[in-house]
C-alpha cells in the first residue's frame, strides 16, 4: 500500500499543538511548590526558585493558565550539590492579577517567607 502524503497543516508561531494546562491542574502544581518551599509570595508577586530550568517552563504555563503574567527569570547563584558539582539557581517572578487570589490564601496557611534555597542565617 502506498503511503499518503498529508497537506502541511502548520500553525502560526503563536499557536501550539500542545494542550494548555487547565486552571485546576495549575493550581495543584503551584500548591505543591508552595508546600515544598519552591514558591513564596513577596508582596503582589510570586517568586519561584529552582535549579531545574524545565520547572520554570511549567511555572510559566501554570501562571498563564491562572490568568497571571510571567515577569522574568534570572540566574541568581551557583549552589553546590555534593562535593564536585555546582548548579545554577534560577529565580522566576510572576504576578497573579487578583489581590485576594486563592493561592495567596493557601500560601498564608501552608507557605513560608523563605524559599528552600535561602541560607539559614
Amino acid at each position: 500500500m502506498k503511503s499518503q502524503l498529508l497537506p502541511d497543516l502548520s500553525l502560526p508561531c503563536s499557536e501550539s499543538l500542545e494542550a494548555k494546562m487547565l486552571p485546576p491542574e495549575a493550581q495543584k502544581k503551584m500548591q505543591c511548590w508552595i508546600r515544598s518551599r519552591h514558591l513564596v509570595c513577596s508582596g503582589n508577586f510570586f517568586v519561584f526558585e529552582t535549579v531545574d530550568y524545565s520547572a520554570i517552563d511549567r511555572f510559566c504555563d501554570c501562571v498563564e493558565a491562572l490568568g497571571g503574567t510571567f515577569i522574568s527569570v534570572d540566574p541568581v547563584d551557583k549552589i553546590w550539590m555534593g562535593d564536585h558539582r555546582q548548579v545554577i539557581l534560577y529565580r522566576a517572578r510572576a504576578s497573579l492579577h487578583t489581590p485576594c487570589h486563592a493561592l495567596k490564601q493557601y500560601w498564608l496557611k501552608y507557605g513560608g517567607f523563605r524559599s528552600r534555597f535561602d541560607p539559614e542565617d
